[in-house]
C-alpha cells in the first residue's frame, strides 16, 4: 500500500493505492480544503486514521522542494520528509514540484480527458511542456531519455510578465505601482484573475464568482477580465513553446482553464499563443492538449511513490543476491 498526495493552496487531494494484476488502483481517496490545516501533519493524520501499513509515499507540492524538505508557496506549511517519514513510519517518502508530479500523471490519463486544442504536426519522443493555472501557475518540461519522459521541474511561473499588447501593458504597469515586480503567476493564476477584474472594475471579486460571471453572461466586465486573463496564458504557453520546442505536445492542466474554456472559447489563448510574429508558424506545428483530469497531480504522486518502492524493492533483492 502506497499514499500519493497533491498539495496545493487552496485543496489537498490524498489517496491510498496498490497494485492490483499489474496496475496502480486508488483503494481511497479524500480532498481536503488545505487553509483548514495548521500543518500538512495534520492533515495526514486525520487521513491516514485507520489506515494499514505503507511502504511509500510521494506529495506533489505546490512550491519549492529539494524532494526531502519543501515550502509551500501560499500556505506557511513547511513539510520535512525525514520528519514524515518517523511520524507515519514511512520508508520511503519523495516530496516533488507539483507539476513534476503533473507531469507523471500524464501516461495515467485517458484519451477522452485529453481535449485536442491544436492539431499541429506532432512527432515522436519530442520535448513536452506542461503547465497549468490554478491557485499558482506551475510549468514542468519532460524530455525523452531514449526509453521513458524525463521531468524537468521548475519555477516558471515566477518568470516576469512579458505584456504583449497596449491593453496588457496597461496592466503591467498598475500592478507594478501595487506590488513591484510583476511576475506571469500574478496574472495567470485565480489570484491573478482577481487583480484583472479589479484593474478593469476599480472593485474586488472572488475568482469562482468571476468565472461564474462570465459563463452566464451576467457580468460584461467578467467576460472581458477572463478573455485578458486567457490572452496572457496564451501568449505565455506560447513563449515556453518557442524555448522548449515541444512538438510532443503543450499540455494545460489545472482547473480553472478546464472549468471555464469550453464555456468561454479558445479563441483568446490560440490567438496569443500563436501571435509569434516570424515564428507563427512553428507555433501552429505545437499540438495542444488540455487536460480535464482534475486528480493529474495526485496520479502523478502515485507513480512516482510505486516507482521509488518497485526501485527499492529491487535494489533490496540485489543486494540480497550479492550477499556470500
Amino acid at each position: 500500500m502506497i499514499i500519493g498526495g497533491d498539495i496545493g493552496g487552496t485543496k489537498t487531494l490524498l489517496a491510498l493505492a496498490e497494485q492490483r494484476d499489474g496496475k496502480l488502483q486508488i483503494i481511497f481517496e479524500r480532498r481536503y480544503a488545505s487553509q483548514e490545516f495548521a500543518t500538512f501533519e495534520v492533515m495526514l493524520d486525520d487521513f491516514l486514521a485507520d489506515a494499514p501499513a505503507l511502504k511509500a509515499a510521494c506529495f506533489g507540492v505546490a512550491g519549492p522542494t529539494d524532494g526531502r524538505n519543501a515550502q509551500l508557496t501560499y500556505l506557511p506549511w513547511q513539510i520535512s520528509a525525514t520528519a514524515l517519514e518517523s511520524r507515519f513510519r514511512l520508508s520511503n517518502v519523495i516530496l516533488a514540484n507539483d507539476f513534476a508530479a503533473a507531469a507523471n500523471g500524464l501516461p495515467l490519463v485517458a484519451n477522452h480527458q485529453l481535449k485536442m486544442l491544436q492539431a499541429g504536426k506532432p512527432l515522436s519522443h519530442a520535448p513536452r511542456v506542461i503547465l497549468g493555472a490554478g491557485t499558482g501557475l506551475g510549468v514542468a518540461g519532460m524530455i525523452w531519455d531514449g526509453q521513458r519522459y524525463c521531468v524537468l521541474p521548475g519555477e516558471g511561473g515566477h518568470t516576469g510578465f512579458a505584456p504583449q499588447t497596449p491593453e496588457q501593458g496597461e496592466l503591467w504597469r498598475w500592478l507594478l505601482e501595487k506590488n513591484g515586480r510583476v511576475t506571469t503567476e500574478d496574472v495567470v493564476s485565480g489570484p491573478g484573475l482577481a487583480k484583472i477584474y479589479a484593474y478593469l472594475s476599480g472593485r474586488p471579486q472572488q475568482p469562482e464568482e468571476i468565472g461564474q460571471s462570465a459563463v452566464d453572461k451576467s457580468d460584461p466586465l467578467a467576460i472581458q477580465a477572463l478573455e485578458l486573463w486567457f490572452s496572457v496564458y496564451g501568449g505565455f504557453a506560447g513563449d515556453l513553446a518557442l524555448q522548449w520546442l515541444p512538438y510532443g505536445g503543450v499540455f494545460l492542466a489545472g482547473g480553472i482553464a478546464a472549468k471555464l474554456m469550453p464555456h468561454i472559447g479558445y479563441s483568446a489563448f490560440m490567438d496569443a499563443f500563436n501571435a509569434k510574429r516570424e515564428h507563427q508558424q512553428v507555433a501552429e506545428k505545437m499540438p495542444i492538449y488540455l487536460v480535464t483530469e482534475e486528480r493529474l497531480g495526485l496520479l502523478g504522486a502515485l507513480a512516482l511513490a510505486d516507482t521509488q518502492l518497485s526501485s527499492a524493492g529491487s535494489k533490496a533483492k540485489t543486494d540480497t543476491a550479492l550477499r556470500p
